[in-house]
C-alpha cells in the first residue's frame, strides 16, 4: 500500500489557533517511530525569510540545528518535552542516518513532476517531505560509501539531487522555519512502529529515470 494518507488524516493534535502542536509531533518522531530530533534555529522574527543564527549567509534559514548541535538529537521523552516545553514553536529537526531514515532531495517543481512520473511507473514511496523550495524523499539508512558506488555506476546524476544521509538532518513537519511551512507531501501512515521506507537505490534510479523520461533538467538550488 502507498503511503499517501496526505490530507485525509491527522497525525497530530492541535493548538487553539488550529495549528499543529510541534511537542506531539516531535514525541512521536521520538518515542513511537525512534528517530532522533532535536530543536532548530528559529527564523529571524524580524524577517522570516533570514535565520536568527549567526551566519547571514544561512541557506537554510531556521531549518538547521545551531544550539543544541546536531550530535544532542535524542529518542528520550524527557529532553524532547524539555525542549519544546521551552521552545513550543522551534522547528523539529531530524538527524539523519544510523536508525533513522535518510533522505533524497531535490527542488519542488521536478519533484512534483518526478513523483507523477513514480506513481505512473507503480514506484512504492514512504513519507515524503515537502517545504517550498525542495521536497525530500525518505529513504533507508545508507552509508556515504554505499551512495558513492551507487552514483559512481551511474552515466548521469541530476546536480541537484541533495543526499541526507549520517551527519546530516532534515527538518520535519509541522515545523515553520525560514523557507516556509514544512509539510508531508505523502504522510506516514499512523499506527505503525515505524514508517516504511525504500532502498535508496531504488530511489535514485527511479527519480533520475523520471526526470530523464519527463524531460525535466531540475535547477541547482
Amino acid at each position: 500500500m502507498r503511503e499517501i494518507l496526505g490530507r485525509r488524516r491527522r497525525l497530530l493534535s492541535q493548538r487553539s489557533d488550529g495549528k499543529p502542536e510541534l511537542i506531539d509531533a516531535a514525541l512521536t518522531y521520538a518515542t513511537q517511530w525512534r528517530w532522533p530530533v532535536l530543536p532548530g534555529v528559529a527564523a529571524d522574527p524580524q524577517g522570516h525569510s533570514r535565520c536568527s543564527c549567526p551566519d547571514p549567509d544561512c541557506t537554510v534559514p531556521g531549518a538547521h540545528p545551531f544550539d543544541p548541535g546536531l550530535l544532542a538529537a535524542t529518542t528520550d521523552g524527557r529532553m524532547v518535552r524539555w525542549w519544546w516545553g521551552n521552545r513550543p514553536t522551534a522547528p523539529i529537526v531530524l538527524a539523519t542516518g544510523g536508525h533513522a531514515p535518510c533522505a533524497v532531495s531535490l527542488p519542488a517543481l521536478p519533484a512534483a513532476r518526478a513523483l507523477t512520473a513514480l506513481d505512473q511507473m507503480g514506484m512504492r514511496l514512504g513519507p515524503v517531505v515537502a517545504s517550498p523550495a525542495r521536497w525530500a524523499i525518505l529513504v533507508k539508512p545508507y552509508s556515504m560509501e554505499q551512495l558513492g558506488e551507487l552514483l559512481y555506476a551511474k552515466d548521469f546524476v541530476p546536480g541537484s539531487l541533495r543526499f541526507h544521509s549520517e551527519g546530516g538532518y532534515l527538518a520535519l513537519p509541522p515545523s515553520e522555519t525560514g523557507q516556509g511551512e514544512i509539510r508531508w507531501e505523502r504522510a506516514p501512515l499512523p499506527g505503525s512502529a515505524s514508517p516504511w521506507v525504500p532502498d535508496v537505490e531504488a530511489v535514485v534510479d527511479a527519480v533520475v529515470e523520471a526526470l530523464t523520461r519527463t524531460g525535466v533538467s531540475a535547477p541547482e538550488f
